[in-house]
């Protein structure tokens, strides 16, 4: 009896704890409300896969791993830094859970939790059905995530950016977090920039705008005799009149946005000496790394990449490498222009490496093969690296196989980008087990053997070199994705997936391409557009994997017969050719409206054709999702 009584006591204290999001409960369950039940998590756990990346390091220096320790720490950082910037009350919810793990004695209903947190990297699950739901008790997610206001409509900033186009810079910048001209957030600002007076040089004239415009500041001005309350005081109106430029930011009436630098100074401040640690660790093991480490850790408080970046793309460093910084935009769904934090950790695969170098030339040529006008000079030795990942964090997090940075056109001009091929995971036998099921449940029995990792490996390192070809700024020389805002992902994704499609004959003409390879790369390229549910709008690479699917279908390159999928490889890369010229061709004239169509156009989904081979898809599936852990973080 007194075990039962202490049971219920210990149920009645994880029900009732101090924490807010606990304060009411589900009377059908007596778990706290807004936390799913293991009803609603299970169904999901039974579907993800873990998957643990485990690397021997012992040729590693005791430098170069002094400094893997240190660069660990950056990425868990930079972890916390993505799951702020996806949703503002990300952190505090996972502290909760941790707490309720911890009082429930890790049961079954809350280590779910926890895996669906780690799976999406926040409190917002995707669901079987591809839907996104609050699994813990937060708000529901929002297009703008935590880099822009709380709840602000697009509407409303293009309203305001329509009335202040010369604002439209900074509000838009990749590297900005948007405000709204409050007290609290401008006083919260300079109590930063007073901080950390590294950050007041590295950003001259910012804090003196900063208080010109402070609501409190200003009422201090008009009365003397008046203090300024704290920042956490109050909340005052938004001044009516006073729009200032404040270098990379901008303060307006309605709206203001810092750099990540000053948004996130903590987290950076800190970052920059662990990287600075870091280099001082590995420099007599490769000096150039070494450099790369110290350029970015200033960038990171610049919040201008130039430096690392060229550091990065230039330099040829020995055992190790790494993605620091934020980079892609596919986590903003309101503007499609805020990047968001990553940091990848890897070990070189040198002779693979210099051998794939050897084999990629001739960048030139397959430049002007591309079905457009306007060609581009580019630069052709591209530094192309195959590398095992030690740990992934943020963005990068989830099994990303490949990456080619950086985005912007400028950086790419005068420097060229840097291609990262992650091999154990493009190679892990269970995710290509997973693929080859995926397959054979969609297309006919005469393609079975069609697929192989060969062509999966080929396939990813040409898209990731589609995304240097071809079109990068539009006709009047704005960056795709100002032009294209929201669009520009799923129209670039696509055009770098035709693009390893279509050079594909030229590379098998000069031998880089045995037959069956050749076969393999269009075999990956068709399980590449193949679904297991409708996607939504705001999943670019879904989306545009599902308009390549309706192309193909609409233009003959497949067929549907019996419920599979027929390739006609006769018509392949004229069908291909005809797709990317029409992508080529909306980047370039950058018109927003034509895009829309575009993606309207062939974003259709029939159930009895779709559904009926992403039924087929999921019935076969064993697993949905994947985990990764590594063994470098003690997981």
């Amino acid at each position: 009896m007194l075990s039962k009584l202490l049971a219920f006591a210990l149920m009645t204290g994880i029900v009732t704890g101090t924490m807010a999001q606990m304060s009411s409960t589900d009377s059908r369950s007596g778990l706290p409300a807004s936390y799913w039940p293991l009803t609603k998590s299970q169904p999901i756990i039974d579907k993800t896969e873990t998957i643990r990346l485990a690397l021997d390091v012992s040729h590693l220096s005791e430098g170069e791993r002094k400094a893997v320790a240190k660069l660990l720490e950056v990425g868990r950082i930079f972890q916390g830094l993505y799951e702020q910037q996806r949703h503002s009350q990300a952190l505090t919810a996972y502290r909760n859970l941790v707490q309720l793990d911890t009082r429930s004695g890790a049961s079954a209903f809350t280590q779910n939790l926890l895996n669906l947190y780690r799976l999406n990297q926040g409190p917002i699950a995707t669901t079987l059905d591809n839907k996104r739901e609050a699994f813990l008790p937060v708000d529901d997610v929002q297009p703008g995530k935590n880099v822009y206001p709380s709840g602000v409509k697009k509407e409303e900033l293009d309203a305001f950016l329509s009335a202040h186009p010369e604002k439209r810079a900074s509000i838009l910048d990749l590297r900005t977090v948007v405000r709204k001209l409050e007290s609290a957030n401008v006083e919260h600002d300079l109590a930063t920039l007073k901080k950390y007076p590294a950050l007041e040089t590295l950003h001259p004239g910012l804090r003196q705008e900063l208080e010109k415009v402070s609501p409190e500041r200003a009422k201090a001005r008009k009365s003397p005799k008046s203090k300024v309350q704290s920042p956490t005081s109050r909340t005052d109106p938004i001044l009516d009149s006073k729009t200032l430029d404040v270098g990379r930011g901008t303060l307006d009436s309605s709206f203001y946005a810092v750099p990540y630098a000053v948004a996130y100074a903590d987290e950076l401040m800190k970052a920059y000496s662990l990287l600075n640690e870091a280099a001082d660790a590995v420099a007599a093991d490769d000096e150039e790394f070494a450099r790369y480490l110290r350029n970015r850790s200033r960038d990171l408080l610049s919040n201008d990449y130039e430096s690392g970046d060229a550091a990065w793309i230039t330099g040829r460093f020995k055992n190790l490498n790494a993605q620091i910084g934020s980079y892609e935009v596919y986590d903003d769904e309101l503007y499609g222009v805020k990047t968001f934090f990553s940091f990848s950790l890897l070990s070189t695969r040198g002779q693979e490496t210099t051998a794939l170098r050897l084999a990629m030339r001739g960048l030139q040529a397959l430049e002007e093969s591309l079905p457009y006008e306007n060609h581009k000079k580019i630069r052709e030795d591209i530094p192309v690296g195959v590398y095992d990942v030690v740990a992934d964090f943020g963005q990068s997090r989830g099994g990303n196989t490949a990456t080619i940075l950086p985005n912007e056109s400028y950086l790419a001009r005068r420097y060229g980008r840097t291609i990262l091929l992650r091999a154990n995971i493009m190679r892990e036998p269970s995710i290509f087990q997973g693929t080859s099921r995926t397959w054979e449940a969609a297309m006919v029995a005469e393609h079975k053997d069609h697929l192989s990792s060969d062509g999966n490996f080929y396939r990813t390192l040409w898209h990731e070199v589609g995304h240097y070809l071809g079109v990068d700024r539009t006709k009047d020389g704005r960056d795709l994705d100002e032009a294209l805002q929201e669009d520009s992902s799923a129209m670039e994704e696509m055009k770098a997936d035709l693009v390893s499609l279509f050079v594909a004959p030229a590379l098998r003409k000069n031998d880089y391409y045995s037959d069956a390879q050749l076969r393999s790369v269009y075999a990956s390229g068709i399980l590449r557009v193949l679904q297991n549910n409708k996607p939504r709008r705001d999943q670019p690479y879904n989306t545009m994997q599902l308009m390549q699917w309706n192309f193909f279908l609409e233009n003959g390159l497949l067929t549907f017969e019996n419920g599979k999928l027929r390739i006609h490889y006769d018509k392949y890369h004229e069908v291909v050719g005809q797709l990317l010229r029409k992508v080529l061709e909306v980047q370039y004239q950058g018109d927003k409206t034509a895009a829309d169509r575009f993606i309207e156009q062939y974003t259709r989904w029939d159930d009895n054709l779709h559904g009926a081979i992403a039924k087929t898809i999921r019935d076969q599936q064993r697993y949905r999702f994947r985990i990764f852990k590594y063994a470098a973080l003690g997981e």
